[in-house]
């Protein structure tokens, strides 16, 4: 979401786990009754694997005429990764592409060296009562695809595999965890995973992935014997496998995967291993060289002065 107008997370309360390096309390705004909570990037963790922005927005009910309007807007060197638990997202790009997302699908957007997009509540969904919830996280792209063709890809709901055991729920939306192998197509190293949890439930995540991060939706969770509860993101240290249970009915998602080949600068919508590139990109949408997006032509976001 590009429409985030705040400052950076914040690292949390101590904690005593040494299974977890960082605590991060999200940067949250208000956006009228629309609640964005920004856990990535943070002063203290500008990524965990590949993900380089954590945006989790909602539960909203919209009123009557509301919605959600990101006008066209610009990326560079990253892949935009939108799962909603609730409501509808109408995403249009500069491809071509108009795809509603819904619960429990995934639009996986690869920016490359260019693409505008926009994302919207349909007019039919705009009769008050409309719910929003989701995530919307940013992926950097490996050095060696930092400058490749944009790309679409939307994977349906019943086709990400789903395990139910002893109280819990998982859906594996890229990556593979505890046997489960997403379709997602990604290329790095990933992991983004969803959790429901009953009370007294857990899930056990294992030293397979370099770097990993369990962010609470909803409910309290114990690690090691601490408790975290909603909007905070736990990021583990490498090489511990824990054990995340749930003290009350909770809900997690788990973000991680191998670090990236290297820093990157992240300037509003660009994410680039080069400053230098990042500045031809900001010429080029204030220049109007990036595509339209069909569909969605009579406004879009300037570029921040």
């Amino acid at each position: 979401m590009s429409f985030f107008p705040a400052k950076d997370p914040v690292p949390g309360d101590a904690q005593t786990c040494e299974a977890i390096a960082q605590v991060i309390v999200p940067r949250s705004v208000d956006l009228g009754g629309f609640q964005v909570h920004r856990a990535l990037p943070s002063s203290r963790s500008r990524m965990v694997g590949p993900f380089i922005f954590f945006d989790h927005f909602g539960p909203a009910v919209f009123k009557v005429g509301a919605g959600i309007d990101v006008r066209p807007h610009p990326h560079i060197g990253l892949a935009t990764v939108t799962y909603l638990f609730d409501g509808e997202i109408v995403h249009r790009d500069s491809l071509g592409t108009a795809m509603p997302i819904r619960p429990g699908a995934v639009n996986w957007m690869t920016a490359g060296r260019g693409i505008a997009h926009s994302e919207r509540t349909a007019a039919e969904h705009r009769g008050g009562g409309e719910p929003l919830h989701g995530l919307q996280l940013w992926v950097a792209l490996p050095l060696q695809d930092e400058e490749t063709a944009p790309a679409f890809a939307h994977t349906e709901a019943a086709d990400i595999p789903e395990l139910q055991a002893d109280g819990m729920t998982l859906r594996v939306i890229a990556g593979t965890l505890h046997g489960l192998h997403s379709p997602v197509a990604t290329n790095w190293d990933t992991l983004f995973a969803e959790a429901r949890l009953r009370a007294g439930s857990v899930l056990p995540l294992d030293a397979a992935h370099e770097e990993r991060a369990v962010y609470v939706i909803a409910g309290e969770v114990d690690i090691g014997g601490d408790r975290f509860g909603p909007e905070r993101l736990l990021v583990l240290r490498p090489g511990d496998g824990i054990t995340v249970r749930a003290s009350t009915d909770a809900h997690v998602v788990v973000v991680g995967g191998a670090a990236m080949d290297g820093p990157r600068h992240i300037w509003w919508n660009f994410v680039s291993s080069r400053k230098e590139r990042i500045e031809s990109a900001k010429a080029d949408w204030k220049a109007g060289r990036f595509g339209i997006v069909p569909g969605d032509t009579a406004e879009f976001i300037p570029l921040p002065e």
